[in-house]
């Protein structure tokens, strides 16, 4: 992603970008708490999670790697399912919404540098060539890793709503390790592949709805 060689080179423009930055993952979680307060599950609400008060969302390490891997991850946002009233929809549509809010936000970003990519404002200009870029990038990324099916990215939630009862067992058992092998998986570029569709199907999604 090139965050480290930004503050190193560039320590203002790291300054600009970073807080945009971890507002995209910030944001990611308050869509999965906001969608299931929605369909009937307060506990995200009741553990003060529907806010965008960083200081309630970070996770050290999964900062730290935001910036240098190019991806990283908040502190889930508490769902109790159990009070949702239709279990499989409520999988699919919470965790879908992380995901949703990147794509959203990525959108957002490219629709600024399309707008005032020719403004004379210094400001502008340091928006759409410093910022607007990185957090387009990083939130197509985020949404692209989540769509992964492995425990717990947001795609093997996605697909429990839709599987069998005896693979979402499977899915659950797996988690423990998810995190692990997303990582080993990763290092060896094993997942590229699937992230570069993935990034590919968003892209050309957000290229069609752009003006």
């Amino acid at each position: 992603m090139g965050l480290l060689r930004l503050l190193t080179k560039d320590p203002l423009g790291f300054a600009l970008v970073a807080i945009p930055l971890l507002f995209s993952i910030i944001i990611h979680e308050v869509a999965h708490g906001w969608v299931a307060y929605k369909m009937g599950d307060p506990t995200a609400k009741w553990s003060g999670r529907l806010t965008f008060n960083p200081l309630k969302h970070l996770d050290p390490v999964g900062t730290l790697m935001l910036f240098v891997a190019g991806f990283g991850w908040a502190k889930p946002v508490p769902v109790n399912f159990k009070n949702i009233p239709d279990r499989r929809k409520g999988l699919i549509f919470v965790s879908s919404a992380g995901i949703l809010a990147n794509i959203l936000f990525a959108f957002a970003a490219l629709l600024f540098i399309r707008l005032f990519s020719t403004s004379s404002s210094g400001i502008v200009l340091v928006l759409v060539y410093k910022v607007c870029p990185y957090v387009a990038q990083i939130n197509i990324i985020l949404a692209a890793l989540n769509l992964i099916p492995i425990p717990p990215l947001d795609g093997s939630k996605i697909l429990m709503g839709i599987v069998s009862q005896r693979t979402q067992y499977f899915l659950a058992r797996l988690e423990p390790y998810g995190f692990f092998i997303i990582i080993v998986s990763l290092f060896l570029g094993i997942l590229n592949p699937l992230m570069g569709l993935f990034r590919w199907v968003i892209v050309t999604l957000i290229g069609i709805l752009l003006p």
